[in-house]
């Protein structure tokens, strides 16, 4: 299994994307300041994921949403999620 994950800065409220096979794992780097992007703005959490089947999916996924529209539709469904609360 592979993910296509965003996480956000407890400290700044910025959103991180990235991709990975290991998301606890993954995360745990982040928080631990092992991510040369991330290392000044941990801790983070988790705040979304999608699962893939292969590597080359889940790091296209992460991809599109580094760009203007998955960050727009990101926004749309960390909306839709707190709504839902």
């Amino acid at each position: 299994m592979f993910y296509a994950y965003v996480l956000q800065s407890l400290k700044n409220g910025r959103l991180y994307t990235g991709s990975t096979n290991n998301l606890e794992r993954r995360l745990s780097e982040h928080n631990a300041g092992q991510s040369k992007y991330t290392k000044h703005t941990a801790p983070f959490e988790l705040v979304y994921k999608e699962v893939y089947n292969t590597r080359v999916d889940a790091f296209k996924r992460e991809m599109f949403l580094k760009t203007g529209k998955g960050r727009d539709e990101i926004k749309k469904l960390l909306q839709a999620a707190v709504i839902q609360w």
